[in-house]
């Protein structure tokens, strides 16, 4: 693959998160891919200063942060103690030398139906981390989940949603993620592409196809690029026309994946790149 391609190229640690740190450097250095984007577990089991360190010292890049949000709780002392985690995933990022920490906003609570009322909390939860973040260089970037996650996971379910939520507040601190795997689907996603281009609100562009049948815990059901119905090529069009010259990242969560060899997937995964991405 060009310079140029891998320059754009990000690979996200849970697309190959059967690596550790070290061996995904290692490997990100055999290929040529010169970004990652981080998950804050395992980069907390490794050491957060370590991973710093060794992501500098091997010349990455890191370009998000996974993840902070789950702000749609009602009882006090928990979003209390939401609020606090998020700071700290902020401040986990600014040290990783990130500009971006991406949310899963949360789904609802036990009990409720009220998505309105979630969403409301989340924007709440937002009028504190924003002026937070923005103070550490980093931005908040609200990730829209496809609906089949908005009971448990993510009460937003569209970068429209997504949108009406982060412009209230300053395009330097709360943005989206435009994530193929998630909004594939809607038909109304390029033109919210193009309203969050206009703002200066794409944050972080992710990739990753959809296939089916869904595996049991479809969590885990993000296909390899290339192997799903996602017109991939066409998505990378719609955030370029709207302005993104960003890193494009590739986060897949897949078993299958897991299981084979890091290494082997990774050279995989930067090969189907080229193939399905770039050409």
């Amino acid at each position: 693959m060009s310079g140029a391609a891998l320059e754009r190229l990000s690979v996200n640690q849970m697309t190959v998160k059967q690596l550790s740190i070290p061996e995904l450097i290692d490997a990100c250095r055999e290929l040529g891919v010169r970004s990652v984007g981080l998950w804050r577990e395992p980069v907390r089991s490794y050491g957060l200063k370590a991973t710093a360190a060794s992501v500098r010292d091997a010349g990455l890049t890191v370009t998000t942060l996974c993840r902070g949000g789950f702000l749609t709780a009602i009882d006090p002392d928990e979003r209390v103690r939401a609020v606090e985690d998020n700071r700290r995933a902020v401040d986990e990022a600014a040290t990783l030398g990130t500009d971006t920490l991406v949310l899963v906003s949360g789904g609802l609570p036990a009990g409720s139906r009220d998505l309105r009322g979630a969403r409301e909390r989340i924007a709440d939860a937002l009028g504190e981390l924003g002026p937070y973040a923005a103070e550490r260089g980093v931005r908040l970037a609200i990730e829209p989940l496809h609906p089949m996650y908005a009971s448990d996971r993510c009460v937003v379910s569209t970068l429209a949603q997504a949108l009406d939520l982060a412009e209230r507040f300053p395009a330097d601190q709360v943005g989206v993620t435009v994530d193929t795997y998630h909004i594939w689907w809607d038909d109304t996603a390029p033109g919210q592409i193009a309203r969050a281009g206009a703002g200066g609100r794409i944050h972080t562009f992710q990739l990753a196809d959809w296939t089916t049948p869904l595996p049991k815990g479809v969590l885990n059901g993000r296909g390899q690029l290339g192997d799903g119905s996602v017109d991939l090529r066409e998505w990378k069009g719609y955030v370029e026309a709207a302005g993104y010259t960003g890193p494009i990242e590739i986060e897949l969560f897949n078993e299958g994946l897991w299981a084979r060899d890091g290494r082997e997937v990774l050279a995989e995964t930067v090969a189907r790149f080229e193939e399905h991405v770039i050409r």
